[in-house]
């Protein structure tokens, strides 16, 4: 603490507080002092803040350092509780000397913080009020601007940090103004020279299109990089979707129909409770919380001492209730309640407990929903921008793997450019010392030329020599594009004759693919088959020994019966044979009967078919009229 206490006062000391205190002074420090103190160190952060706090209400004072310090991210050490709160509103030292050493520790960041915080934190706009098409509109030009800001605040930083100054740039353009006078002034001096030779324009023409056979062969020797790598990323692709069509394959094989209902019923107890309990309670106290705001909106403006008023009446309604309960419980004071009250608690406990536990789950699955939308998005944009795809278990060791044999190759090339670049260094010696030797035989033989009388004639056949030179060079390097670019033409086909293999290659293995998943299901079938005939077996046998043991049954009634019922029988055959003399009279009354109905069902259907269309048959008790 002694530490923190002087580190707050050598800072505030200095430049750009000055306030001359030492350990006792800054000890001694009213609570309202303390608090000023604070508030002085906060405008310097931001200069908004510089406000004498004696003008204005300790709540308001409170309010204003509570946002900027959230504003900041300043976190307490016991975290934003009501001990902390009270503390920062009365002025307590555990309170503010904390908040103290934090800021004048980051001083220059929170600066920077507390600007960008101006244009950054964005205004916090109902969703009804968006609804509204000036206010959605000015709300998106808003957002778009916070957009721009950020992006030239970016960009700024980038340049201060870059290490450029004005300075510096402008000493490289006067660098470079001085680099083109002299190049200049050297192509001047070459174009005097070239045009004393008789064929410079025949020359400055193949010099021209030797620069433009140049330039294209470095833009062919990019396309065929390009050809390269587009390949190499076409064949990375195609690695990874044939490994992850196994990984598929593989986890749909795994997956069993017990593992997916038991995710499905998770799923459904979840949601029915969301639906069931935790959103209708939610939306209830919401609605509650909406009258409430409501009902305060809907009446006129309080001031201080009615606020006063209502707070005492309010403490005094609760404090008489909670007495009343007190002296209720003291009454009934029945243990049977204690132990309902026990069970109620924990009954508590654990609803409180489940949402809890509720509420992380949905804030997990909130949470891994927007990382998979972020990994999305991520994805689309290293699609659209040329870039591999990310890459996972096996195949993202291989690639380390890979990446270490690269490393090992990498250190090599570098060893070895290390001991081409020493080389080069004497190469180049060389060829400075050989350069002098030159210019020195050159400068002779034109003295020479010049007494002999045959001023140039050296120069005119180097010319020469180097006009045929470059021809030459010129017809081979022809014939090697050519002929790369028929090598290039043959791997091109081989690479495509090997891409249509393994296209063919992988139609096969969709197709097994397919026939396998048809066999598995066949071979279910023909098992579901097999159990049903063997249940319908067993079943048949089941039968054919009830049939058995019926029989028996029945062969035992049988003889049982054949003792018993004799004597009924006689009795019965008695009396057929006394009542067959009437039944036999009776039998033949209802045959002539039957005759008697038949012949008058003749004589109608045959009066019926030769009456005329419209002619009226009289009958027994009624008329018919014949259409």
């Amino acid at each position: 603490m002694s530490e923190q206490l002087k580190f707050i006062v050598e800072q505030l000391n200095r430049e750009p507080f000055k306030k001359n205190f030492n350990l006792i002074t800054f000890d001694s420090l009213e609570p309202m002092q303390l608090l000023q103190t604070l508030n002085d160190v906060l405008a310097e952060i931001d200069p908004k803040q510089a406000i004498d706090i004696r003008e204005e209400m300790p709540e308001q004072t409170a309010k204003r350092m509570f946002t900027l310090l959230w504003m900041l991210k300043y976190k307490p050490p016991g975290g934003m509780s009501e001990v902390f709160r009270q503390g920062l509103v009365i002025g307590s030292k555990p309170v503010v000397h904390p908040i103290l050493h934090w800021l004048l520790q980051r001083i220059p960041e929170l600066k920077k913080r507390a600007y960008l915080a101006r244009f950054l934190v964005k205004l916090e706009i109902p969703a009804e009020f968006l609804q509204d098409d000036i206010i959605a509109e000015t709300f998106h030009q808003y957002e778009e601007l916070v957009g721009g800001f950020k992006n030239i605040h970016k960009e700024c930083e980038q340049l201060k940090s870059s290490g450029f100054s004005t300075a510096e740039i402008r000493r490289d353009i006067v660098a470079m103004e001085e680099e083109k006078d002299q190049l200049i002034k050297r192509v001047e001096r070459l174009k005097k020279r070239v045009e004393a030779v008789s064929t410079h324009q025949r020359m400055l023409e193949l010099a021209r299109q030797l620069r433009v056979e140049k330039e294209r062969e470095e833009s062919l020797a990019h396309q065929k990089q390009e050809q390269k790598n587009q390949l190499f990323q076409a064949e990375q692709r195609l690695q990874r979707c044939q490994i992850q069509l196994k990984d598929l394959q593989q986890a749909a094989a795994d997956e069993k129909p017990e593992s997916l209902m038991k995710r499905l019923e998770e799923d459904i107890k979840f949601n029915s409770y969301m639906v069931s309990e935790k959103l209708p309670r939610e939306l209830e106290n919401m609605r509650k919380v909406v009258q409430y705001f409501q009902k305060v909106a809907s009446e006129p403006a309080l001031g201080q001492a009615e606020l006063r008023e209502l707070e005492d009446k309010v403490s005094q309604e609760t404090n008489t209730e909670i007495n009343h309960l007190i002296e209720k419980r003291m009454m009934r004071n029945d243990p049977m309640d204690d132990k309902l009250s026990l069970f109620r608690q924990q009954a508590a406990i654990i609803v409180r407990k489940k949402e809890t536990k509720v509420e992380e789950l949905q804030e997990a699955r909130e949470e891994l929903a927007a990382v998979e939308r972020e990994l999305n998005m991520k994805s689309s944009q290293a699609r659209e921008r040329g870039g591999a795809e990310l890459i996972r278990g096996d195949e993202f060791k291989r690639y380390v793997a890979k990446m270490r044999g690269k490393s090992s190759t990498y250190k090599k090339k570098r060893q070895e450019i290390a001991e081409l670049k020493v080389e080069y260094g004497v190469l180049q010696r060389t060829q400075e010392i050989l350069r002098e030797r030159h210019t020195a035989g050159q400068q002779q033989l034109q003295s020479l030329e010049a007494q002999r009388g045959i001023s140039g004639y050296s120069d005119t056949q180097e010319e020469l020599e180097r006009v045929s030179a470059i021809k030459s060079e010129l017809d081979e390097m022809k014939g090697r594009t050519l002929d790369d670019m028929s090598e290039m033409v043959k791997k091109l086909n081989s690479v495509i004759a090997e891409k249509k293999s393994a296209l063919f290659k992988a139609q096969y293995d969709t197709c097994a693919a397919g026939l396998e998943s048809n066999r598995s299901k066949l071979e279910q079938e023909v098992r579901m088959l097999r159990e049903e005939t063997a249940q319908e077996e067993s079943r048949y046998h089941h039968i054919n020994s009830l049939e058995h043991v019926a029989l028996g049954v029945f062969f035992k009634a049988d003889e049982h019966c054949v003792s018993v019922g004799l004597q009924g029988l006689r009795q019965q055959v008695k009396q057929v044979r006394e009542n067959q003399e009437p039944n036999m009279r009776q039998m033949k009354m209802w045959k002539d009967l039957e005759t008697l109905l038949e012949c008058k069902k003749q004589c109608y259907l045959k009066a019926q078919s030769q009456a005329p269309i419209g002619h009226v048959i009289q009958d027994v008790g009624k008329d018919m009229l014949v259409l």
